[in-house]
Protein backbone atom coordinates (compact mmCIF):
# COMPACT_ATOMS: atom_id res chain seq x y z
CA UNK A 1 0.00 0.00 0.00
CA UNK A 2 1.90 2.91 -1.12
CA UNK A 3 0.32 7.06 -1.12
CA UNK A 4 -3.13 6.48 -0.06
CA UNK A 5 -6.14 5.97 -2.23
CA UNK A 6 -8.71 8.56 -1.62
CA UNK A 7 -11.10 5.62 -0.40
CA UNK A 8 -8.94 5.55 2.64
CA UNK A 9 -9.11 8.89 3.61
CA UNK A 10 -11.49 9.86 6.13
CA UNK A 11 -13.68 13.02 7.00
CA UNK A 12 -11.89 15.36 8.46
CA UNK A 13 -14.17 15.42 11.72
CA UNK A 14 -13.39 11.71 11.71
CA UNK A 15 -9.16 11.98 10.94
CA UNK A 16 -7.15 10.62 13.95
CA UNK A 17 -4.58 13.52 16.14
CA UNK A 18 -1.46 12.30 15.80
CA UNK A 19 -0.77 14.09 19.62
CA UNK A 20 -1.96 11.05 21.47
CA UNK A 21 -3.93 11.38 24.92
CA UNK A 22 -2.41 7.88 26.36
CA UNK A 23 -4.93 6.43 29.11
CA UNK A 24 -4.17 5.72 32.54
CA UNK A 25 -7.86 5.22 33.04
CA UNK A 26 -8.60 2.08 31.31
CA UNK A 27 -8.96 -0.45 34.45
CA UNK A 28 -6.53 -3.12 34.33
CA UNK A 29 -8.14 -6.35 36.01
CA UNK A 30 -6.15 -8.95 37.62
CA UNK A 31 -7.80 -12.63 37.31
CA UNK A 32 -5.73 -14.56 39.18
CA UNK A 33 -8.12 -15.33 41.98
CA UNK A 34 -9.91 -17.06 39.45
CA UNK A 35 -6.93 -19.05 37.67
CA UNK A 36 -4.79 -19.80 41.23
CA UNK A 37 -5.85 -23.20 42.91
CA UNK A 38 -6.51 -21.67 46.11
CA UNK A 39 -9.39 -19.54 44.46
CA UNK A 40 -12.00 -21.62 45.94
CA UNK A 41 -11.43 -20.72 49.35
CA UNK A 42 -11.41 -16.91 48.63
CA UNK A 43 -14.84 -15.78 48.08
CA UNK A 44 -13.83 -11.86 49.33
CA UNK A 45 -11.33 -11.71 46.19
CA UNK A 46 -13.81 -13.50 43.37
CA UNK A 47 -16.54 -10.33 45.05
CA UNK A 48 -13.44 -8.00 44.96
CA UNK A 49 -13.22 -8.84 40.98
CA UNK A 50 -17.07 -9.06 40.54
CA UNK A 51 -16.85 -4.98 41.90
CA UNK A 52 -13.92 -4.35 39.30
CA UNK A 53 -15.38 -5.51 36.43
CA UNK A 54 -18.69 -4.16 37.10
CA UNK A 55 -17.22 -0.41 37.62
CA UNK A 56 -15.45 -1.03 34.33
CA UNK A 57 -18.36 -2.23 32.63
CA UNK A 58 -20.15 0.48 33.41
CA UNK A 59 -17.78 3.42 33.48
CA UNK A 60 -15.38 2.32 30.58
CA UNK A 61 -16.74 -0.68 28.30
CA UNK A 62 -13.42 -1.63 28.32
CA UNK A 63 -10.62 -3.37 30.62
CA UNK A 64 -7.38 -5.24 30.71
CA UNK A 65 -7.00 -8.57 32.12
CA UNK A 66 -3.86 -9.80 33.66
CA UNK A 67 -3.00 -13.62 34.77
CA UNK A 68 -5.76 -14.60 32.51
CA UNK A 69 -4.72 -17.83 31.70
CA UNK A 70 -4.39 -18.38 27.96
CA UNK A 71 -0.58 -19.90 27.98
CA UNK A 72 2.30 -16.85 26.76
CA UNK A 73 3.87 -19.21 24.00
CA UNK A 74 0.45 -19.97 22.70
CA UNK A 75 -0.26 -16.85 22.41
CA UNK A 76 3.71 -15.93 20.54
CA UNK A 77 2.66 -19.11 18.15
CA UNK A 78 -0.73 -16.70 17.05
CA UNK A 79 1.52 -13.81 16.54
CA UNK A 80 4.03 -15.59 14.60
CA UNK A 81 1.63 -17.38 12.49
CA UNK A 82 -0.33 -15.01 11.75
CA UNK A 83 2.76 -12.79 10.39
CA UNK A 84 4.15 -15.70 8.08
CA UNK A 85 0.46 -16.02 6.62
CA UNK A 86 0.33 -12.20 6.10
CA UNK A 87 4.22 -11.99 4.12
CA UNK A 88 2.99 -14.13 1.50
CA UNK A 89 2.15 -12.99 -1.51
CA UNK A 90 -1.09 -11.52 -2.18
CA UNK A 91 -2.41 -13.60 -4.86
CA UNK A 92 -1.45 -16.39 -2.36
CA UNK A 93 -3.80 -14.91 0.93
CA UNK A 94 -6.47 -14.02 -2.39
CA UNK A 95 -7.02 -18.18 -3.17
CA UNK A 96 -8.83 -17.91 0.14
CA UNK A 97 -11.08 -14.66 -0.39
CA UNK A 98 -13.88 -14.03 1.53
CA UNK A 99 -17.13 -13.54 -0.53
CA UNK A 100 -20.78 -13.35 -0.13
CA UNK A 101 -20.94 -17.08 -0.14
CA UNK A 102 -17.73 -18.05 2.07
CA UNK A 103 -18.14 -15.13 5.02
CA UNK A 104 -14.83 -16.39 6.62
CA UNK A 105 -11.06 -15.88 5.06
CA UNK A 106 -8.83 -13.34 3.52
CA UNK A 107 -10.00 -9.79 3.11
CA UNK A 108 -8.37 -6.73 1.91
CA UNK A 109 -11.20 -4.20 1.32
CA UNK A 110 -12.71 -4.08 4.19
CA UNK A 111 -15.13 -0.93 5.21
CA UNK A 112 -16.31 0.74 8.17
CA UNK A 113 -18.55 4.00 7.86
CA UNK A 114 -18.23 3.35 4.42
CA UNK A 115 -14.57 4.34 4.26
CA UNK A 116 -11.76 1.89 3.24
CA UNK A 117 -9.63 0.45 6.56
CA UNK A 118 -5.87 0.57 6.27
CA UNK A 119 -6.12 -3.26 6.78
CA UNK A 120 -5.78 -6.62 5.65
CA UNK A 121 -7.82 -9.56 7.69
CA UNK A 122 -8.29 -13.31 8.00
CA UNK A 123 -11.49 -14.61 9.87
CA UNK A 124 -11.85 -18.14 10.98
CA UNK A 125 -15.13 -19.44 12.29
CA UNK A 126 -14.73 -21.00 16.12
CA UNK A 127 -17.48 -23.61 15.65
CA UNK A 128 -17.19 -25.76 12.33
CA UNK A 129 -19.47 -25.75 10.76
CA UNK A 130 -21.40 -22.49 12.25
CA UNK A 131 -25.14 -22.77 12.08
CA UNK A 132 -26.78 -19.27 10.71
CA UNK A 133 -29.62 -17.79 8.90
CA UNK A 134 -29.88 -18.60 5.42
CA UNK A 135 -31.14 -15.43 4.38
CA UNK A 136 -31.88 -11.82 6.13
CA UNK A 137 -35.85 -12.12 5.66
CA UNK A 138 -37.42 -11.86 8.90
CA UNK A 139 -40.00 -14.74 8.16
CA UNK A 140 -37.62 -17.19 6.13
CA UNK A 141 -36.93 -19.98 8.62
CA UNK A 142 -34.29 -21.62 6.69
CA UNK A 143 -30.86 -22.26 7.85
CA UNK A 144 -27.56 -22.48 6.32
CA UNK A 145 -23.78 -23.69 7.10
CA UNK A 146 -20.75 -21.18 7.62
CA UNK A 147 -17.53 -22.96 6.84
CA UNK A 148 -13.52 -22.04 7.08
CA UNK A 149 -10.96 -21.37 4.80
CA UNK A 150 -7.65 -22.46 5.72
CA UNK A 151 -4.84 -22.01 3.64
CA UNK A 152 -2.25 -24.08 2.54
CA UNK A 153 0.51 -21.84 4.05
CA UNK A 154 1.69 -21.81 6.54
CA UNK A 155 0.75 -25.35 7.24
CA UNK A 156 0.61 -25.23 10.88
CA UNK A 157 -1.83 -22.17 10.96
CA UNK A 158 -4.91 -24.43 11.29
CA UNK A 159 -3.62 -26.34 14.45
CA UNK A 160 -2.59 -23.01 16.25
CA UNK A 161 -5.17 -21.23 15.98
CA UNK A 162 -7.95 -23.76 16.95
CA UNK A 163 -5.88 -24.55 20.39
CA UNK A 164 -5.96 -20.99 20.67
CA UNK A 165 -9.78 -20.51 19.81
CA UNK A 166 -10.59 -23.34 22.58
CA UNK A 167 -8.12 -21.09 25.46
CA UNK A 168 -9.97 -17.15 24.15
CA UNK A 169 -13.26 -19.48 24.57
CA UNK A 170 -12.58 -20.26 27.73
CA UNK A 171 -11.25 -17.08 29.09
CA UNK A 172 -14.49 -15.24 27.26
CA UNK A 173 -16.62 -18.17 29.31
CA UNK A 174 -15.24 -17.36 32.42
CA UNK A 175 -15.43 -13.34 31.75
CA UNK A 176 -18.91 -13.80 30.88
CA UNK A 177 -19.80 -15.42 34.63
CA UNK A 178 -17.90 -12.39 36.14
CA UNK A 179 -20.20 -10.01 34.28
CA UNK A 180 -23.36 -12.12 35.33
CA UNK A 181 -22.29 -11.41 38.90
CA UNK A 182 -22.14 -8.12 38.84
CA UNK A 183 -25.38 -7.51 37.30
CA UNK A 184 -26.69 -9.51 40.08
CA UNK A 185 -27.70 -12.51 38.51
CA UNK A 186 -26.50 -16.45 38.16
CA UNK A 187 -22.89 -17.26 37.28
CA UNK A 188 -24.12 -19.19 34.41
CA UNK A 189 -26.75 -16.78 33.49
CA UNK A 190 -25.54 -16.31 29.87
CA UNK A 191 -23.98 -19.87 29.33
CA UNK A 192 -26.79 -21.18 26.99
CA UNK A 193 -26.71 -18.43 25.00
CA UNK A 194 -23.10 -19.77 23.75
CA UNK A 195 -24.38 -23.52 22.68
CA UNK A 196 -24.12 -23.05 18.83
CA UNK A 197 -22.22 -20.17 19.43
CA UNK A 198 -21.51 -17.87 16.16
CA UNK A 199 -18.47 -16.59 17.48
CA UNK A 200 -14.83 -16.09 15.40
CA UNK A 201 -11.48 -14.91 15.33
CA UNK A 202 -9.82 -12.19 13.32
CA UNK A 203 -6.44 -12.22 12.65
CA UNK A 204 -5.17 -7.84 11.70
CA UNK A 205 -2.84 -6.70 9.80
CA UNK A 206 -2.05 -2.88 10.00
CA UNK A 207 0.77 -2.10 7.25
CA UNK A 208 3.01 1.10 7.48
CA UNK A 209 0.74 4.07 6.37
CA UNK A 210 2.70 6.86 4.49
CA UNK A 211 -0.19 9.42 5.77
CA UNK A 212 -1.22 7.95 9.34
CA UNK A 213 -3.12 11.61 10.01
CA UNK A 214 -5.82 10.86 6.81
CA UNK A 215 -6.16 6.98 7.23
CA UNK A 216 -7.68 4.64 10.19
CA UNK A 217 -7.12 0.67 10.71
CA UNK A 218 -10.26 0.75 11.47
CA UNK A 219 -12.73 3.45 11.72
CA UNK A 220 -14.69 4.33 14.98
CA UNK A 221 -17.19 1.78 15.47
CA UNK A 222 -18.60 -0.80 18.08
CA UNK A 223 -18.73 -4.01 18.12
CA UNK A 224 -22.30 -6.11 16.96
CA UNK A 225 -21.39 -9.17 19.20
CA UNK A 226 -21.57 -10.02 23.26
CA UNK A 227 -18.10 -10.11 24.21
CA UNK A 228 -14.49 -8.98 22.17
CA UNK A 229 -11.43 -10.29 23.63
CA UNK A 230 -8.48 -8.60 22.08
CA UNK A 231 -4.83 -9.72 22.06
CA UNK A 232 -2.30 -6.66 20.61
CA UNK A 233 1.42 -6.19 20.06
CA UNK A 234 3.55 -3.90 21.50
CA UNK A 235 3.17 -1.15 18.61
CA UNK A 236 -0.25 -0.21 20.03
CA UNK A 237 -3.04 1.85 17.85
CA UNK A 238 -6.81 1.41 19.54
CA UNK A 239 -8.11 3.69 20.83
CA UNK A 240 -11.36 3.84 23.09
CA UNK A 241 -13.86 7.19 22.80
CA UNK A 242 -13.82 7.91 26.57
CA UNK A 243 -17.50 8.05 28.34
CA UNK A 244 -17.15 10.93 30.32
CA UNK A 245 -16.03 13.80 27.62
CA UNK A 246 -15.87 11.98 23.81
CA UNK A 247 -11.86 12.38 24.38
CA UNK A 248 -10.02 9.56 21.86
CA UNK A 249 -7.78 7.64 24.27
CA UNK A 250 -5.21 5.31 23.28
CA UNK A 251 -5.14 2.12 25.40
CA UNK A 252 -1.34 1.78 26.18
CA UNK A 253 -0.43 -2.13 25.17
CA UNK A 254 0.58 -3.91 28.58
CA UNK A 255 2.35 -7.21 27.56
CA UNK A 256 0.67 -10.31 27.83
CA UNK A 257 -2.61 -8.87 28.84
CA UNK A 258 -6.17 -8.83 26.92
CA UNK A 259 -8.27 -5.98 26.05
CA UNK A 260 -12.14 -6.48 26.77
CA UNK A 261 -14.83 -4.79 25.33
CA UNK A 262 -18.65 -4.96 26.09
CA UNK A 263 -20.69 -5.65 22.95
CA UNK A 264 -23.98 -4.42 21.69
CA UNK A 265 -25.21 -7.57 23.03
CA UNK A 266 -24.22 -6.98 26.32
CA UNK A 267 -25.67 -3.72 26.14
CA UNK A 268 -29.55 -4.78 25.41
CA UNK A 269 -29.10 -7.59 28.00
CA UNK A 270 -28.06 -5.17 30.52
CA UNK A 271 -30.92 -2.65 29.39
CA UNK A 272 -27.94 -0.30 28.57
CA UNK A 273 -26.23 -0.54 32.28
CA UNK A 274 -23.12 -1.27 30.38
CA UNK A 275 -22.84 0.23 27.25
CA UNK A 276 -20.75 -1.19 23.91
CA UNK A 277 -18.14 1.97 23.46
CA UNK A 278 -16.96 3.22 19.94
CA UNK A 279 -13.31 2.72 19.22
CA UNK A 280 -11.34 2.82 16.22
CA UNK A 281 -7.64 2.19 15.13
CA UNK A 282 -4.81 4.51 14.63
CA UNK A 283 -2.05 3.44 12.06
CA UNK A 284 1.77 4.19 11.66
CA UNK A 285 3.89 5.44 9.07
CA UNK A 286 6.89 3.52 10.28
CA UNK A 287 5.54 0.06 11.91
CA UNK A 288 3.18 -2.56 11.00
CA UNK A 289 0.76 -3.83 13.76
CA UNK A 290 -0.95 -6.90 14.20
CA UNK A 291 -3.62 -8.10 16.55
CA UNK A 292 -6.22 -10.95 17.03
CA UNK A 293 -10.01 -10.04 18.29
CA UNK A 294 -11.54 -12.86 19.52
CA UNK A 295 -15.44 -11.78 19.00
CA UNK A 296 -17.77 -14.27 21.52
CA UNK A 297 -21.19 -14.30 19.67
CA UNK A 298 -24.31 -16.11 20.63
CA UNK A 299 -26.28 -19.28 18.68
CA UNK A 300 -27.98 -17.21 15.61
CA UNK A 301 -31.84 -18.33 16.99
CA UNK A 302 -30.61 -16.13 20.00
CA UNK A 303 -33.33 -13.24 20.33
CA UNK A 304 -31.87 -10.59 21.53
CA UNK A 305 -33.72 -8.08 24.36
CA UNK A 306 -33.08 -7.00 28.03
CA UNK A 307 -33.12 -9.72 30.68
CA UNK A 308 -36.63 -9.54 32.54
CA UNK A 309 -34.47 -9.76 36.09
CA UNK A 310 -32.74 -6.30 35.06
CA UNK A 311 -36.47 -4.54 33.88
CA UNK A 312 -39.15 -3.36 36.41
CA UNK A 313 -41.78 -0.76 36.23
CA UNK A 314 -39.17 1.73 37.24
CA UNK A 315 -36.91 0.34 34.77
CA UNK A 316 -38.80 -0.55 31.91
CA UNK A 317 -37.13 -2.21 28.53
CA UNK A 318 -35.29 0.04 26.25
CA UNK A 319 -35.15 -2.26 23.19
CA UNK A 320 -37.74 -4.45 21.34
CA UNK A 321 -36.13 -7.64 20.57
CA UNK A 322 -34.58 -8.69 17.40
CA UNK A 323 -32.83 -11.76 16.05
CA UNK A 324 -29.16 -12.38 16.49
CA UNK A 325 -29.13 -14.58 13.47
CA UNK A 326 -30.54 -11.87 10.85
CA UNK A 327 -28.55 -9.08 12.54
CA UNK A 328 -25.22 -10.73 11.81
CA UNK A 329 -25.91 -12.24 8.41
CA UNK A 330 -26.64 -8.68 7.54
CA UNK A 331 -23.75 -7.35 9.13
CA UNK A 332 -21.79 -10.06 7.16
CA UNK A 333 -23.16 -9.48 3.79
CA UNK A 334 -22.74 -5.56 4.28
CA UNK A 335 -19.23 -6.50 3.69
CA UNK A 336 -19.11 -6.99 0.40
CA UNK A 337 -21.23 -4.43 -0.63
CA UNK A 338 -20.90 -0.45 0.08
CA UNK A 339 -24.27 0.60 1.89
CA UNK A 340 -26.26 3.12 0.62
CA UNK A 341 -27.76 3.64 4.50
CA UNK A 342 -25.81 3.14 7.82
CA UNK A 343 -25.87 -0.09 8.55
CA UNK A 344 -27.76 -2.03 11.16
CA UNK A 345 -27.19 -0.99 14.44
CA UNK A 346 -29.35 -1.90 17.93
CA UNK A 347 -30.73 1.86 18.12
CA UNK A 348 -33.07 0.67 15.76
CA UNK A 349 -34.42 -1.56 17.95
CA UNK A 350 -34.77 1.37 20.57
CA UNK A 351 -37.87 1.22 22.11
CA UNK A 352 -39.06 5.45 21.84
CA UNK A 353 -39.73 7.02 25.33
Amino acid sequence: MGEVDPAFIQDPEHRPKLSIIEADGVPLIDLSPLTSADSISDPKAIEVLVREIGNACKNWGFFQVINHGVPLEMREKVETTARKFFAQPLEEKRKIRRDEKCVVGYYDTEHTKNVRDWKEVYDFLVEEPTLVPSSTEPDDKEETQWFNQWPENPPELREVMEDYSQEVEKLSLKLMGLIALSLGLPEDRFKGYFKDQTSFIRLNHYPPCPSPELALGVGRHKDGGALTVLAQDEVGGLEVKRKTDGEWIRVRPTPNAYIINVGDVIQVWSNDKYESVEHRVMVNSEKERFSVPFFLNPAHYTEVKPLVELTNKQNPAKYTHYSWGKFLTLRKLSNFKKLKAENIQIYHFKVSG
